[in-house]
């Protein structure tokens, strides 16, 4: 199995998940490569059987939240067939921006296995624990 990691980041948090996430899923034994939005590795993409994607949360605070970029994330090329998770970064409430990410990364044909919301002030913890979820699922233990 192999993995690919693709964020959109505005401050630098949902980059460092992203590393974060890669690190966690080499060290269960699962190849991967981290690209942001603007510069997707195509071949990574191509050979990948896990695409995770991740973004940060964008809007008011306590509501109107939405996926930070979405048209960025709208022109993702299609990874049709292959298992898919999402994370989203947030500080304060993510509200339901996860439910409108899956959706999203459904529509670029992911089979979207799961998701998480990774609070910023807990950025290697959430990673570490998103990542053992996805791992889990797809059958690859740490």
């Amino acid at each position: 199995m192999k993995a690919v990691v693709i964020f959109e980041s505005l401050t630098g948090n949902t980059r460092k998940a992203a590393g974060f996430i890669a690190a966690e899923l080499e060290r269960g034994g699962v190849p991967t490569t981290v690209s942001s939005t603007t510069a997707v590795d195509y071949q990574a993409l191509a050979e990948a059987d896990l695409v995770v994607v991740g973004t940060w949360t964008d809007g008011l605070v306590l509501f109107g939240q939405r996926p930070g970029r979405t048209g960025r994330l709208k022109k993702l090329p299609y990874f049709t067939g292959k298992k898919c998770a999402v994370f989203v970064t947030y500080a304060v409430d993510a509200g339901n921006v996860l439910d409108k990410f899956v959706a999203m990364m459904e529509d670029r044909g992911g089979d979207v296995i799961g998701g998480m919301a990774i609070r910023r002030n807990d950025l290697a913890g959430g990673a570490a624990d998103f990542a053992g979820r996805v791992l889990d699922v797809v059958g690859v233990s740490k």
